[in-house]
């Protein structure tokens, strides 16, 4: 199958490109630095009619939900406009599958009897991030309802693993706490640990979205989620007791951010009945490869100093 991948570049479509590439897929993927910027319609319909793919993953755009509080308006145009281009630019070029990865945060705050989360609940984004989101899963919807074209919509819960970003929870925490083996501090800052998330593996992750493309029906959302939420407090605790030396939580109000969805937790049963996905990689193995990526980045800073 001959695939384009947007935001080849980034956390997650690091882990997609190797995972198509591994199932013996043509991989084509572009990202901000190589372009078309997402903002530039003419020059996206030009790349995928060049391209001719089978199938479009879209993983391209603003990431940052806490970022998106500072720049609303640049979060809203990459994330909707951005995904609004690139599929009519898959209309022009002949319709191929499109999965548009959404996000668990179009759902907001959801009241506890109401959990789990499944694909009928609601949509109630509380963050710029989050209302940039609901704009791409809706647009994907409209442009399979207008256009005919195969849209599906993948709605990740949070997924987490080596690669990604200290701007988030995870890494974060792993990076505080390699930071003080290496200088003997104790105290490891975080932010609010009361909200709860149902957290997958990157790496599993990647492996739904490839079965969404095979076996998803067109004009449908899936969640992809494990089905169990933690505390942000556990995730913390367990990481810190993975490190060499003894440490202690510090909460830190600077790091808090202005709203937080209390709970997110997901129903997968939609997904699994489609595809057959199950995640099947441990959290805790997720933390250990998180926390041993941190200690390296450390260990080569230290030996360019």
């Amino acid at each position: 199958m001959r695939v384009l991948v947007t935001g080849a570049a980034g956390f997650v479509g690091g882990h997609l490109t190797t995972h198509l590439s591994e199932r013996g897929d043509d991989v084509v993927g572009i990202d901000r630095a190589d372009g078309p910027d997402l903002l530039d319609g003419p020059g996206l319909t030009t790349l995928v009619r060049r391209v001719a793919p089978d199938a479009v993953y879209h993983l391209g755009g603003w990431s940052d939900v806490g970022a998106s509080w500072d720049q609303p308006l640049e979060t809203f145009r990459v994330n909707a406009e951005g995904t609004l281009n690139l599929l009519q630019a898959c209309v022009a070029a002949g319709s191929p599958r499109v999965l548009v990865v959404s996000s668990a945060d179009v759902y907001g705050p959801v009241a506890p009897e109401q959990l789990p989360i499944t694909e009928a609940t609601p949509l109630n984004p509380i963050t710029p991030y989050a209302a940039s989101k609901v704009a791409a899963d809706y647009l994907a919807l409209q442009a399979f309802r207008g256009y005919g074209l195969p849209t599906i919509r993948a709605r990740a819960f949070n997924h987490l693993g080596p690669g990604q970003t200290t701007r988030f929870v995870a890494p974060a925490i792993a990076d505080r706490i390699a930071a003080n083996e290496a200088t003997g501090h104790g105290e490891v800052v975080v932010g609010n640990l009361s909200p709860r998330r149902d957290f997958t593996d990157v790496r599993d992750v990647v492996v739904a979205y490839r079965l969404l493309v095979e076996h998803g029906a067109p004009g449908e959302a899936y969640n992809i989620c494990r089905g169990v939420d933690l505390a942000i407090a556990e995730l913390a605790e367990r990481l810190v007791a993975l490190a060499r030396r003894p440490m202690r939580l510090m909460p830190d109000p600077d790091l808090q951010r202005p709203v937080e969805t209390p709970v997110l937790c997901g129903d997968a049963s939609k997904i699994r009945a489609a595809t057959g996905w199950e995640p099947g990689i441990d959290l805790d193995r997720t933390l250990g490869d998180i926390l041993d990526e941190r200690r390296a980045a450390h260990a080569d800073a230290t030996a360019t100093m």
